[in-house]
């Protein structure tokens, strides 16, 4: 960290200010229908303790015709916040072409336009469908912005701190949702709930014209647009006067004149979210059949024996990640704890947040001290064992247990179920094939979260009529934690130490 922080630039702290502003938006737009769901659906009029202090974001204006509510059943209201994957799972398959055509900085450019739009759409709507589509088109800004940026960061972070500067991407995720849950717990009354999306247009233009200051990728430019000169006059204004640039210079092209990210990360149109996309292991499959580019495509890692077993493994923490149960809390807590904790769901929702992006940050160093799959084994009992006690203590009408059941769920997601899967994305693999493994990973990633942010809402309400309570559902998320903690502890390989890929299926075939 002291190394990082000695080779900060003011001009490098812009830059990732404002290239983070699309994460933190994900994460905004991902949390921003919890807090007031109640009232954005017509259940009630208000959930906010402070309506009061706050009512003049909703006194009555006559010459507005804006509703205060949005009438829906469970299912739409489910629909409307799912959508919002479909359209990640969209923007993020369509982006890294773009990027990789385009350049960085109007890719980036393009979500802010999306992420605007989506905004004005959702502030604006009086209907589900309407809603709906803005909530798809703020979908699509997210996804992209999971693929652009973290390659941004990449190529203009120094070469030896990219792992730090990467985690900036899950943080800034982190730090959308506590800012739109703290902003549900005031205005989550009346049609102040519209203020909440509103502050989504706001956040957009100052990414717009944030990224007006911003420069595209100097290694994008000096390979694929071919303006050495520019390139390297962008990047020492990046690095400072003082500071040699030559060592990057070198490492921008190889024999073909590509660029080593480029080759690795955006071949399948997509880049890793919080790793080093440059720092990618070998290949494990060297004699393996390639495409006529020389790498494996999105069904020959399947088809192929040596990668199959890898994509099984990123598939599988995928689909652990989100079947946990993690978005059923950022998405959905301030309703669910409502029952139990109805003068303080939102506030702890707040806290929720604040303990996700503690635990984030502080967590960071243990997959490179522990190792990756200790942390997920950590992670996924953690939350198993937690889902089991939240269920329990919300059947038996245990508050005070809730709450605290709460809390250690979400902290044993950001142990290693959070950032972990996406590092072995990368890792498991080699260069040939890590494009497209990304591929699987992207797509099951959005897959699973659409099913939590679905059907979540409407199993919960069912399981609740059928057994007359709450809290059932938390019984399912242990029961999956229990099943993805014995699929992990036999098909996911150690990687922390392993050089490369070969090494580490080649110790798995030895032992085996």
């Amino acid at each position: 960290m002291a190394s990082a922080l000695r080779s900060l630039t003011p001009y490098l702290v812009v830059l990732m200010a404002v290239s983070t502003l699309g994460p933190l938006q994900f994460g905004f737009h991902l949390a921003e229908l919890n807090a007031p769901e109640d009232v954005i659906t017509c259940r009630k009029k208000s959930i906010s303790t402070l309506e009061k202090a706050v009512s003049f974001v909703s006194r009555p204006n006559p010459s507005t015709t804006l509703i205060d509510c949005i009438p829906m059943d469970r299912s739409s209201f489910a629909a409307i916040s799912a959508i919002f994957t479909v359209g990640g799972l969209f923007g993020a398959l369509t982006a890294g072409p773009f990027t990789s055509s385009r350049g960085r900085r109007l890719a980036m450019q393009v979500t802010a336009i999306f992420f605007l739009l989506g905004s004005i759409v959702e502030t604006l709507a009086a209907s589900v469908p309407i809603m709906g589509l803005g909530r798809f088109l703020t979908g699509v800004g997210a996804g992209a912005s999971t693929v652009i940026v973290p390659l941004y960061i990449s190529e203009v972070a120094p070469p030896a701190q990219r792992g730090f500067f990467g985690a900036f991407t899950q943080i800034s995720i982190n730090v959308g949702i506590l800012f739109t849950q703290t902003l549900g717990y005031f205005l989550s009354h009346g049609n102040a709930w519209r203020w909440i999306l509103g502050t989504g247009i706001v956040i957009a233009v100052t990414q717009a014209f944030g990224l007006l200051l911003v420069p595209e990728s100097p290694a994008w430019t000096a390979t694929a647009n071919g303006d050495l000169v520019r390139a390297r006059r962008v990047l020492q204004r990046i690095r400072g006067k003082h500071f040699s640039i030559d060592e990057e210079v070198d490492a921008w092209g190889d024999d073909n004149g590509k660029l080593p990210s480029e080759q690795e990360s955006l071949l399948a149109g997509e880049a890793d979210a919080s790793l080093d996309v440059a720092a990618t292991p070998l290949s494990p499959q060297a004699d393996a059949p390639r495409a006529d580019n020389g790498h494996l495509g999105f069904a020959q890692v399947v088809r192929e024996p040596l990668t199959r077993p890898a994509i099984i493994a990123v598939v599988g923490i995928m689909f652990a990640q989100q079947l946990c149960g993690i978005n059923s809390i950022i998405m959905y807590s301030v309703s669910l704890l409502r029952d139990l904790l109805p003068t303080s769901s939102a506030l702890l929702t707040i806290i929720i947040s604040v303990i996700n992006l503690g635990t984030t940050i502080a967590s960071s160093p243990l997959p490179d001290r522990l190792g990756r799959k200790t942390c997920l084994l950590i992670s996924i009992i953690g939350q198993g064992s937690s889902s089991l006690a939240l269920a329990l203590s919300i059947v038996f009408g245990l508050k005070i247990l809730s709450a605290i059941a709460v809390l250690f769920f979400v902290a044993f997601f950001a142990v290693g179920l959070g950032p972990v899967p996406f590092i072995l994305a990368s890792e498991l693999v080699g260069p040939e094939a890590v494009g497209a493994t990304q591929s699987w990973a992207l797509g099951a990633n959005y897959i699973a979260t659409f099913l939590v942010a679905y059907l979540f809402p409407i199993i919960n309400e069912a399981l609740n009529k059928a057994f007359g309570g709450a809290g059932w559902v938390y019984f399912i998320f242990a029961g999956f934690a229990l099943v993805f903690a014995g699929f992990i502890a036999r098909n996911v390989p150690e990687t922390r130490g392993r050089k490369d890929a070969d090494e580490v299926w080649g110790r798995i075939r030895r032992s085996d």
